[in-house]
């Protein structure tokens, strides 16, 4: 069993009115988030067969992804991550060809049907350029720009938003988490500073659930604050991860609620984004957070 080193934890939450004050996010099409007082939330939108919450449901059939797609706009999701190859540990890689062809009509058509932003998540820079060209507005990365850094070159010429993630897959990793994470999304941002796109455009994501056990998502969840030293936007996505779900007292719980709940701990601590795949539960978990913060630093201000 890992030891966490509990010095490192601060044991009361400063609130830091910092963490909340307003910023822009830009993104392709000049659009543009604003980001900090409010939180934001991104639904989760998977075209693919294997993936481990929702694989298979609208595969191939595109009328019935933009439906769901517009369902999440409904409850409250401003952002739309359409996804074409599972990430999930062990999961079959697919060609890009294959990629392309699930999520590129989908976006099309969504952004045909919502003026919702729409995020591409893949780490191809091929697919990401097409998926801009048919109108999404952030290209989200789950290798950083690492696996193929001229993702981050896409970003640039197009001004889509670029999201970096932390993964600790193939790769040896820091004991602590924190430094582990400033030390990847640093190389990361590099790749994206030397190719051009402006820090206006950047969000990083720590990555909850790559490549890292039970002890260490929860630290990291924890410690969330200390990423702010990076100077950018953090999203978060801890939706029906294994760490989440094991929590749980009873095996058939909510994973849903137990992952508002994470969001809240998380809202905390500063995130900005929360990518979820039901929308309600954190929704309405962070309406309350907002308000909350919100009287607290009317006070302190």
């Amino acid at each position: 069993m890992r030891v966490v080193d509990f010095h490192s934890v601060p044991v009361f939450l400063v609130i830091d009115p910092s963490a909340f004050a307003s910023r822009v996010w830009l993104v392709a099409h000049g659009r543009r988030i604003e980001l900090g007082p409010r939180s934001v939330l991104m639904g989760i939108l998977n075209v693919t067969p294997d993936s481990f919450s929702d694989g298979g449901l609208y595969r191939g059939d595109v009328t019935q992804a933009v439906e769901a797609g517009l369902r999440l706009v409904e409850e409250g999701a401003e952002i739309i991550d359409i996804g074409g190859e599972s990430t999930r540990p062990g999961a079959v890689p697919v060609t890009q060809e294959e990629e392309r062809a699930r999520v590129l009509p989908v976006i099309e058509a969504l952004a045909k049907r919502s003026d919702c932003l729409i995020s591409i998540d893949t780490y191809r820079s091929t697919t990401a350029r097409a998926a801009v060209e048919r109108g999404a507005h952030i290209v989200n990365d789950v290798w950083g720009a690492q696996r193929d850094p001229a993702i981050a070159g896409v970003a640039a010429e197009t001004g889509a938003g670029l999201c970096l993630m932390h993964t600790g897959r193939e790769r040896e990793r820091l004991p602590d988490v924190i430094a582990d994470q400033v030390q990847f999304l640093a190389t990361s941002l590099a790749i994206a500073s030397e190719a051009g796109v402006a820090p206006s455009q950047i969000v990083l994501d720590p990555g909850f659930g790559f490549a890292k056990d039970g002890s260490e998502n929860l630290e990291l969840m924890m410690r969330l604050e200390q990423l702010r030293r990076l100077g950018h936007p953090l999203m978060v996505g801890t939706s029906r991860k294994r760490f989440v779900k094991g929590t749980l007292v009873h095996e058939a719980g909510d994973a849903d609620v137990a992952t508002a709940a994470t969001s809240v701990l998380l809202r905390e601590r500063g995130a900005a984004i929360f990518r979820v795949h039901k929308i309600g539960p954190t929704r309405d978990a962070l309406a309350l957070t907002d308000a909350a913060l919100a009287t607290v630093l009317g006070a302190q201000s």
